[in-house]
C-alpha cells in the first residue's frame, strides 16, 4: 500500500528536499565518512592544487591592480567533510611562502546547512593551525534564504556591501544537490514539471535515506506562462530554450541562481565562482532531456544546468570558463563576475594549465582505470603516477601490497622516493576515520624497507590510533624495530606484549632469549 498516493508538488517544494536536508542533518560529517556521499573525486589533492592554483593566480591578479589592503574572503558552500579546504589550504600556503610575492590577506569560510557539520569542522585537529594563523573561519549558511555571513571565530556578521575585494566562490557539488525547478519544453511552449511523490513507508516512521531510496516519482504537466512574462529576470534564457529546445525537461537552477545574487551583494567588487558537478553548460546536452535522474548515494544529487548559470552570469558581464572537451564524471568552471574579468590573467592563466591542459575530470578517468592497473604496474609507473595525484592516501592504500611486493627488486632510489612520499602524504592528511589504516600501511612499508626509525613511529601511530587492535604481528615489527633502534627496554615491552597475545610466537620467543 502507497503511502502519500497523488500528493503533487511543484518539483523546488517536494519533500524529497525535506528528506535529503534531514540526511545530513542526521548524519552530519558521518554522512561522508561512511562511504555514503561521494567525497573523493571533488576533495582529492589533485582538484585542491588545481584550485589553489587559481585562487593563489586570483590573488596575484588583485594584488597587481594594488589591491592589498583589504582581506579576501574564499567562502566555500557546502564544505562536506572538510578535506577540499584543508587541502586547498595546505597548497595555497606552500604556494604564497614559495613565491615570496606581496598578496592580499585571504580568509577562508566553509560553509554548511547543519549547524553539526560548522562545529565538527571547527573542533576538527587538522584544522587548528590554521585557525591559529587566522585564515581558516566557518559559518552556517542555508543557500535557499541566507543574506549575510555569521563568523564562528572572528565573530563577526559580513553583511551586504561589507566587503570590498572581490568575493571568491567554491561550490562544488552543491548545484546539484539545492531545490531546482523543473520545467519541460515542447512545441515551443514552456511547462512546469510538477512531482507525484509516492512512499511505501509512512514519512513519519522512516529513515530520510529510506524514504529516498524506495521513494516512486512521476510527473505531471501544466502550462507556466509566468517563465515568459517579460519581467521574469531570466525571460531571455527562457526564449533561448523555446527557440532551442524540443521535447526537453530542464533543471532551472532558479535557487542556484538567486543565491549567487546574494552572495555578489556581499562584495563592492563581485565574485569569483569556481565550481565542479555533474552538470553540463553545452546546450545540446539538454535537448531532448528525459525526466532528471535522482543518483542515490543516502541523499541524492542531480544533474547540474551550468549552461544556464553561464548563460545568465555573461548577460551581467561575467567571463566563463569551461574545458573545450567534454568532460566524463565531473565539470570544473570559473566564472569571474567582476568588471573587466579578462584582466585577471593569472585566474585565467591558472584554469588552462590546471583544469584546460589536464584537470581533476581527466586525472579521476585515468585513477580509475590505474585502480585496476595496480597489479600490472611496476614501481617506476606507480611513484610517478602517486606524484602526480599529489601523494594521495586513497592511491597509497589501493596500491601497498603491490609496493610491498616489489620492495624486493627496488632500488635505492625507489625506496628513498616512497620514503619521502609517505612523509608528505603523512603531512597533508587529512585526519578521518581511516587514520590507523594509513598509519599501519606506512609503517608497513617503511618496516619492509628497512627504515626501522620511521617504521616505528608509524607503526605505534596506528596503534594509538586504535588501542583496542592489539595485532601480534605489529607488536613483533615494533619489536624488531626497537632491536635494530638498540632500543633495550622498548623492545622486551613490545616482545612481550606479542607474547601474552601468543604464548607460542617462537620469533618472539627467540627475541626475547636473545637478551637472558
Amino acid at each position: 500500500m502507497m503511502q502519500n498516493e497523488g500528493q503533487r508538488f511543484r518539483f523546488s517544494e517536494a519533500p524529497v528536499w525535506d528528506w535529503q536536508r534531514a540526511y545530513y542533518e542526521q548524519k552530519g560529517l558521518h554522512a561522508w565518512t561512511e562511504n555514503q556521499v561521494p567525497q573523493y573525486i571533488t576533495s582529492n589533492p589533485m582538484i585542491a592544487t588545481a584550485y589553489a592554483e587559481m585562487i593563489f593566480g586570483f590573488l596575484q591578479d588583485l594584488a597587481n591592480k594594488g589591491k592589498t589592503a583589504e582581506t579576501v574572503i574564499i567562502l566555500e558552500l557546502g564544505a562536506g567533510v572538510g578535506r577540499l579546504a584543508y587541502q586547498i589550504l595546505l597548497k595555497l600556503t606552500e604556494l604564497k611562502d614559495f613565491a615570496g610575492v606581496e598578496l592580499p590577506a585571504f580568509r577562508y569560510v566553509m560553509t554548511d546547512l547543519v549547524e553539526d557539520n560548522v562545529l565538527g569542522w571547527r573542533e576538527h585537529p587538522s584544522m587548528q593551525s590554521f585557525i591559529d594563523q587566522g585564515i581558516l573561519d566557518f559559518a552556517r549558511f542555508d543557500a535557499i534564504q541566507d543574506t549575510e555571513l555569521d563568523l564562528v571565530v572572528a565573530d563577526t556578521v559580513i553583511r551586504p556591501g561589507d566587503l570590498k575585494q572581490p568575493l571568491l566562490l567554491i561550490a562544488n557539488y552543491f548545484f546539484d544537490s539545492i531545490p531546482q525547478e523543473l520545467i519541460y519544453v515542447g512545441e515551443g511552449e514552456i511547462y512546469e514539471c510538477d512531482v507525484l511523490v509516492q512512499s511505501p513507508k509512512s514519512p513519519l516512521h522512516s529513515e530520510p535515506a529510506e524514504l529516498l531510496q524506495n521513494m516512486i516519482l512521476s510527473y505531471e504537466y501544466r502550462r507556466a506562462p509566468e517563465y515568459s512574462a517579460e519581467d521574469y529576470p531570466y525571460q531571455g534564457l527562457i526564449a533561448l530554450y523555446k527557440e532551442e529546445l524540443e521535447d526537453s525537461h530542464i533543471m532551472f537552477p532558479a535557487i542556484g541562481l538567486s543565491c549567487l545574487e546574494r552572495l555578489n551583494k556581499l562584495s563592492e567588487s563581485g565574485y569569483v565562482l569556481i565550481t565542479a558537478d555533474k552538470g553540463d553548460h553545452r546546450l545540446d546536452n539538454w535537448k531532448f532531456a528525459e525526466p532528471p535522474e535522482f543518483v542515490l548515494h543516502g541523499s541524492f544529487s542531480l544533474t547540474a544546468n551550468y549552461h544556464a548559470i553561464q548563460y545568465v552570469l555573461e548577460g551581467q558581464g561575467a567571463h566563463t570558463r569551461f574545458t573545450t572537451h567534454h568532460y566524463k564524471d565531473l565539470n570544473v568552471g570559473c566564472m569571474l563576475m567582476v568588471d573587466e574579468p579578462l584582466g585577471y590573467v593569472n585566474t585565467r592563466l591558472a584554469y588552462h594549465r590546471f583544469v584546460e591542459r589536464f584537470g581533476p575530470d581527466d586525472f579521476f578517468s585515468m585513477k580509475e582505470w590505474m585502480d585496476h592497473q595496480v597489479e600490472r604496474m611496476e614501481l617506476k609507473q606507480i611513484i610517478p603516477f602517486w606524484r602526480l595525484g599529489g601523494y594521495d592516501a586513497e592511491f597509497l592504500i589501493h596500491s601497498a601490497n603491490r609496493i610491498s611486493n616489489l620492495l624486493p627488486d627496488a632500488s635505492d632510489e625507489e625506496m628513498l622516493d616512497i620514503q619521502s612520499g609517505i612523509h608528505i602524504m603523512w603531512s597533508s592528511y587529512y585526519v578521518m576515520e581511516r587514520l590507523g589504516d594509513v598509519a599501519f600501511l606506512a609503517g608497513q612499508l617503511l618496516y619492509g624497507m628497512y627504515m626501522y626509525e620511521d617504521a616505528k613511529r608509524f607503526l605505534e601511530l596506528s596503534l594509538g590510533a586504535d588501542s583496542s587492535k592489539q595485532d601480534s604481528a605489529v607488536l613483533y615489527d615494533l619489536a624488531v624495530c626497537c632491536y635494530e633502534l638498540e632500543l633495550e627496554e622498548e623492545t622486551l615491552a613490545y616482545t612481550r606484549k606479542v607474547l601474552a597475545l601468543e604464548p607460542d610466537h617462537e620469533e618472539a620467543m627467540d627475541l626475547l632469549k636473545s637478551f637472558e
